[in-house]
């Protein structure tokens, strides 16, 4: 049997014509007709008939569900067949007994009986304790599946939704509440997804907490928290903590915000906090040395327990009842093996937040990649296509990630048209968020930080071609750019480096293609930029980094050619000495210090060809600066990853991203 697939725009232009006239009615009849005979062409050209009789049946649902839509919405409108009325207040809400029953179950049993009889009544229905305003709302979406929700209103309208049992109104309040979720609210909309007994919500909540749990411990709101909400976020595997500190630390602030009755509370508390993932030392400095703790007698017992757990003393472990099942045997919840269980204190279970480790995060226009080099293993951090390969990326001290560069036209902008994007990586959610793009499109500049601020230093103009010493400033709190202190040369093909709350721009080159060796540091609390001791060797286009608290460089481009001299500056002394040379002249070499641990990755370097004759190439080999050595080693040949990316070292956790 071949199934008819009838073009959409024919068919509603046939049943227009039906809806229309009745007089028109042979010519739609004909329209439709002719709309069949060229469906069949559609339908034997080699679509499956199980995917045309889907994609159909769905069409007639959606087609059918508008219909009888907007049908509802007429008879609402026209007051036609109106048997109930819903008095709220001092409006009166015309509706029918038959919607308002399909939607809820408080109205079919407030106007129809079990066994489905009509109840005789009164036709007027009195609601008291609603807001007019919003059984209007909800009345509405009823019939026409459209509503207002804002942050404003949202909450009155879940209330109302809850109390008189409409799933509908309840989904899309709870719909709009998990999407809302912030910084600000999810405290508030976790304790909301309790009272209304929602788990969906009140579980989004908890993970959106635990995930930013550092962070909320220092809101006001954190410390009203009842103790059964405090013990939920607190309790399980999901909590985003690199260290158990955090969780026992941020607990006993919370006990001592209203310690008369929280007091009482800690015992319970105490089985949420791991106290064996905690340093032995801590244990006995920080917990039992604690004066809430040393006051408690049956606290003290637990710490004793976990110090016994130290020295490897387990207490015995407890062992769930034993029932019997039908054949008279005993079984353990339906099971035949017992489950052995141990004090919630001594669970050493680690947090999923402590799987976080430094990696080597590479980023191009395809994805944000992060690598391993200890495991020998790569993560997707986020897929980057939005992201362009003539980037800078720059990580802060806070661990978060910027991406500036790329350039993009902004019609209404009629006095800055051309401005370059501007990203940050959401790590949680493997997300990219864009922020105000910044002003002065530029290319081959640094970037730096100190503070809330980052810095892009100089560059080429995007517009006029020409080297730049200008300065934006971007401050990470006001979500604002503006122009700070300008560098004393104009330069581009620099590297910009940042340590303890300074900026350093070293190299660079010049409009008239002189390569530099100068060396230059900003304080931003003095808003001055002083030169410093040149490098030995003048260079542009090169890999920097700070890595054990100086600053190393290697490679790039001079008057010379390519270059594989690296430096090291000692900022204690102020002098640059030689480094380890790297094994082959490049440029545009990432030097990333991660772990305690000196990378060098890709970069251009002359290469042979078939044709015998030496063309730059890109390479994307991995080396890693063995220091007992004090040599180069290299480590993967091809990391593709790599290829037109900006590399840094960035935490993340190796949990929550996918394994590629």
């Amino acid at each position: 049997m071949v199934t008819v697939l009838l073009c959409d725009a024919e068919f509603c232009l046939a049943v227009e014509q039906l809806q229309v006239s009745k007089v028109n009615l042979s010519k739609a009849q004909k329209l439709v007709k002719e709309a069949g005979k060229r469906a069949k062409v559609v339908a034997l050209s080699g679509f499956p008939a199980a995917m045309e009789s889907k994609s159909m049946k769905e069409d007639w649902r959606l087609y059918q569900n508008t219909l009888l839509q907007d049908g509802l919405k007429e008879l609402l409108n026209q007051n036609k067949f109106v048997d109930c009325i819903l008095k709220v207040g001092d409006r009166s809400f015309p509706c029918h007994r038959v919607i308002m029953a399909a939607c809820s179950p408080y109205f079919r049993e407030l106007y129809f009986s079990e066994e489905g009889k009509e109840l005789e009544g009164d036709k007027e229905v009195v609601l008291d304790n609603v807001d007019p305003a919003v059984m209007d709302m909800i009345i509405t979406y009823l019939y026409s599946a459209e509503i207002e929700l804002t942050d404003d209103n949202v909450q009155d309208v879940f209330v109302v939704a809850n109390r008189f049992q409409i799933p509908s109104v309840f989904t899309a309040c709870v719909n709009y509440l998990q999407r809302k979720l912030s910084l600000a609210n999810c405290l508030a909309i976790f304790r909301l997804g309790l009272v209304m007994n929602c788990p969906r919500l009140a579980v989004a909540a908890r993970d959106y907490i635990a995930d930013r749990y550092e962070i909320l411990t220092k809101e006001e709101d954190f410390l009203q928290l009842a103790p059964h909400e405090l013990f939920a976020i607190i309790g399980g595997d999901s909590l985003n903590v690199e260290k158990e500190e955090v969780v026992f630390e941020s607990l006993m602030n919370w006990v001592r915000s209203d310690k008369d009755k929280r007091v009482k509370a800690l015992g319970d508390a105490f089985d949420c906090v791991r106290f064996r993932l905690l340093p032995e030392s801590y244990v006995k400095e920080k917990v039992e040395q604690d004066d809430i703790v040393k006051a408690d007698p049956e606290l003290l017992k637990k710490v004793q327990a976990v110090k016994d757990a130290f020295s490897g003393k387990l207490p015995e472990k407890k062992k769930k009842e034993k029932k019997k099942g039908e054949s008279g045997e005993e079984v353990v919840n339906g099971e035949e093996e017992e489950e052995d269980l141990m004090p919630g204190y001594l669970n050493d279970t680690r947090r999923h937040g402590m799987y976080a480790r430094d990696l080597v995060l590479m980023i191009n226009d395809t994805a944000a990649v992060a690598y391993d080099a200890v495991e020998n293993e790569c993560f997707l951090a986020a897929i980057a296509e939005q992201i362009p390969r003539n980037h800078a990326s720059l990580i802060t001290k806070n661990n978060l990630l910027y991406i500036i560069g790329g350039l993009f036209v902004d019609e209404e902008n009629k006095d800055v048209p051309l401005q370059c994007y501007f990203y940050q990586l959401d790590s949680l959610t493997a997300s990219w968020i864009a922020l105000p793009p910044m002003p002065s499109p530029r290319c081959l500049f640094g970037l730096g930080e100190s503070g809330n601020f980052v810095f892009a230093v100089a560059g080429k103009d995007l517009q006029t071609n020409e080297s730049l010493d200008s300065v934006m400033c971007y401050d990470i709190e006001k979500m604002k750019w503006s122009e700070t202190k300008k560098l004393p040369l104009q330069i581009h093909g620099h590297a910009v480096v940042y340590h303890n709350g300074l900026v350093y721009s070293i190299g660079g080159k010049t409009d008239d293609n002189k390569t530099l060796n100068k060396t230059f540091v900003y304080n931003h609390k003095k808003s001055e930029w002083r030169e410093l001791a040149a490098m030995k060797t003048s260079r542009a286009m090169f890999g920097a980094v700070v890595h054990n608290g100086k600053i190393i460089v290697s490679g790039g481009m001079n008057e010379e050619g390519l270059t594989a001299v690296s430096e090291v500056y000692d900022i204690a002394s102020n002098k640059w000495e030689p480094f380890a040379e790297f094994p082959q002249e490049r440029s545009s070499v990432n030097l990333v210090s991660s772990g305690g641990v000196l990378y060098a990755i890709g970069g251009f370097a002359m290469v042979e060809m078939e044709s015998k004759e030496c063309a730059p190439s890109e390479l994307t080999d991995i080396w890693q600066y063995e220091e007992d050595k004090q040599q180069w080693t290299g480590m993967l040949r091809e990391m593709r990853f790599a290829s037109g990316a900006s590399c840094i070292s960035m935490r993340l956790n190796t949990a929550k991203m996918p394994k590629l």
